[in-house]
């Protein structure tokens, strides 16, 4: 297979650390740490780097019989792109305080810091999703609501807000993974990885909850699907034109003119739309200012947003959370 080019934001290899919490469901470390190993069988190239880490040095049980033997512990300030906190059993009862002010110090490296299953848990118990959308397991969701009601949570089986990524669980993470490695290497290099693990049926992020990404689209153009597919993994830092059309694999200016002729708007008012929709939700279903839903929705500031959504919606964004 040829060499690829990777995003411009990271350079091979891409070091991902997974933070198994004594517990955690073995489908959703698998998930989501075996993609990344097939990339680079698949590529015959170090795309990827895995660092196990622990809580200390000692071999963390699963809720089965497997266990993880960490390389890197808790404590150690490590060089990382992605540090995802993998979590099951009883997530909520966690509150060890050394791993939650090491999250905190570690996401202050600005990393991209994830969650997987419960994982997302215990980020938001250590304040680490405040202003941002996530998803968790479903069995979590309802207390963990009820303890931290300020919380942007989604029904579905992935998000990526800027910074944070978040997923459900269990076989959604070879949905993520499919997603990010589809970013970084574009997506038929990712279309072959879910391949080479039979999992063929790829859902984009809102499937939990919403019909299939073609019906709601509105068209079966493999690379409208994955341009979509990313902009709804992107709404608070919007990808370039360019980028998307790396992503979908043809130039910027085809990938323009299908927008135009399949859905009758250019890509990036398509991607502006998608935007305040997500706005106007925020602005009905939770508490925060103005300032904080534009940043959400990748919008400059509150002027810039309360501008573009007057003259999207014909009302301001005051009226519409009244």
């Amino acid at each position: 297979m040829s060499k690829m080019d990777i995003d411009e934001n990271f350079h091979a290899p891409v070091r991902i650390g997974i933070l198994s919490i004594e517990g955690f469901a073995m489908m959703s470390y698998a998930s989501l740490a075996e993609p990344f190993r097939g990339a680079n069988r698949l590529s015959e190239n170090s795309l990827y780097e895995i660092i196990d880490i622990g809580v200390n040095d000692n071999p963390v049980q699963s809720s089965g019989a497997a266990n993880i033997v960490p390389s890197a512990t808790v404590g150690e300030i490590l060089k990382l792109d992605y540090l995802f906190v993998v979590a099951g059993g009883d997530p909520l009862s966690f509150n060890d305080e050394k791993v939650m002010n090491w999250l905190r110090r570690m996401a202050r490296t600005g990393l991209r810091l994830g969650g997987v299953s419960g994982g997302p848990v215990i980020l938001a118990r250590a304040g680490l999703m405040n202003g941002r959308r996530m998803t968790l397991h479903w069995e979590h969701e309802k207390m963990l609501a009820e303890i931290l009601p300020s919380l942007l949570i989604e029904r579905t089986l992935y998000v990526i807000d800027r910074d944070r990524v978040t997923c459900a669980g269990g076989t959604t993470a070879l949905d993520l993974t499919h997603a990010l490695i589809a970013q970084h290497h574009g997506t038929s290099f990712a279309r072959s990885v879910s391949e080479w693990f039979l999992h063929t049926e790829i859902r984009p992020s809102f499937s939990a909850q919403r019909g299939s990404l073609a019906e709601r689209v509105g068209s079966t153009n493999n690379a409208i699907l994955s341009s979509v597919q990313m902009m709804e993994s992107h709404i608070a830092d919007p990808l370039t034109l360019n980028h998307l059309a790396s992503i979908a694999e043809i130039s910027p200016r085809q990938l323009n003119r299908l927008f135009i002729q399949k859905l009758g708007r250019s890509i990036m008012k398509y991607y502006r739309e998608l935007r305040l929709e997500n706005s106007q939700k925020l602005l009905v279903n939770s508490s925060l200012t103005l300032t904080e839903i534009a940043l959400a929705t990748g919008f400059s500031g509150s002027s810039h947003f309360s501008r573009t959504y007057t003259a999207y919606f014909g009302k301001p964004p005051s009226q519409a959370r009244r």
